[in-house]
């Protein structure tokens, strides 16, 4: 199955569990950031100039005729920003989804620079001071690997080699638990590295400095990360028999309250009711009864013991079921799922 989104984004179901995300930018606004995309700054400086722009791109493909065109224009992403700050460094960061095993594959130019020829891939991003980077140089003539945690880097890793100007390169990378390939123009560049900082995070776009550089063509194939909140819904479930069915709710963007997790996946995002917005926004508690269940909602709180989702449990209700024992039924599900929640974030990604 192939759906297209937005700035030609692709997002293709491959099989075994894996999908595959291609920016290709054909959609998006000429002069202007792809949308589902932020601008982020680590160290000093100003913020990156990101827009999408034409250049002229060699086929993935070779042509089947000779007399077909050696290039073709069409829109590619640009960092154009030339703050020549030495310790600046523009991401731009794909905001829609996190990763944890991938392969990545781009196209990268360097198309100008003075201090700093540069452009690499920010990965298992959690901010602008953690995150891992693979990145080249054209000044420097090399490829490195290094981690930044809590904003300190780590020694850079990786070969020496010439990275030409104005000349399209592939750059690919490959996480799998805590092993880091990486492939420059076709050749494994760098020995397989080890590391488990970072397990997951966002994908961004990375420069340097001055750099004046250029992305096309950009391919994810992963494995589709389970929200921690329908890991908990599915375990519940499981553990609890007598459980018809568990769905978690939390705010949306206009404060209404929406499904994130379910028993029956369906759902998800389907909206609350007036329970479960007392229940996240008031800590409130609620009870109903049916001829055949009972069902509690409850607030799911964060480790600070503050309501951050609401938590609504249909169950089997037997002779002489009241509300207090429904309640007492229903709290031990609800603690057990708080027990493995920190954070609202934590909870839906």
């Amino acid at each position: 199955m192939r759906c297209f989104l937005g700035m030609g984004l692709l997002l293709a179901a491959l099989g075994a569990g894996a999908a595959e995300r291609v920016f290709d930018f054909q959609e998006a606004p000429l002069n202007q950031p792809p949308p589902g995309f932020r601008s982020l700054l680590a160290g000093e400086g100003t913020p990156g100039d990101w827009r999408v722009i034409l250049d002229e791109v060699p086929p993935l493909l070779p042509p089947l005729s000779d007399k077909a065109p050696v290039v073709t224009k069409r829109p590619v992403l640009a960092q154009l920003s030339r703050d020549r700050t030495d310790e600046r460094f523009p991401l731009l960061v794909f905001e829609e989804e996190t990763f944890g095993d991938f392969t990545l594959t781009t196209r990268f130019k360097l198309v100008g620079g003075e201090v700093e020829q540069m452009a690499g891939i920010a990965f298992r991003l959690q901010d602008a001071r953690n995150f891992y980077v693979i990145r080249a140089s054209g000044l420097g003539r090399n490829l490195r690997f290094y981690k930044v945690v809590n904003g300190e880097r780590s020694v850079p890793i990786g070969p020496q080699l010439d990275v030409p100007t104005n000349v399209w390169h592939e750059l690919k990378i490959e996480c799998k638990g805590n092993q880091i390939r990486c492939w420059f123009n076709g050749r494994e560049a760098i020995p397989t590295l080890g590391d488990n900082t970072f397990s997951s995070g966002k994908i961004a776009f990375w420069t340097k400095s001055d750099s004046v550089s250029y992305f096309a063509d950009t391919r994810l194939v992963y494995t589709p990360r389970e929200p921690l909140a329908q890991t908990l819904v599915r375990e519940m479930k499981a553990k609890y028999p007598r459980l018809r069915g568990l769905q978690i709710y939390t705010l949306d963007a206009q404060g209404e309250p929406r499904v994130v997790a379910s028993t029956d996946q369906q759902e998800r995002g389907e909206p609350g009711g007036l329970s479960e917005k007392g229940a996240i926004t008031e800590g409130n508690i609620y009870y109903g009864k049916g001829r055949k269940t009972v069902t509690v909602v409850m607030p799911l709180r964060d480790r600070n013991g503050e309501p951050i989702a609401a938590a609504r449990l249909t169950m089997e209700r037997f002779t002489g079921q009241t509300e207090q024992n429904a309640l007492a039924r229903a709290m031990p599900i609800v603690k057990a799922m708080q027990a493995r929640v920190r954070t609202l974030e934590e909870l839906t990604q």
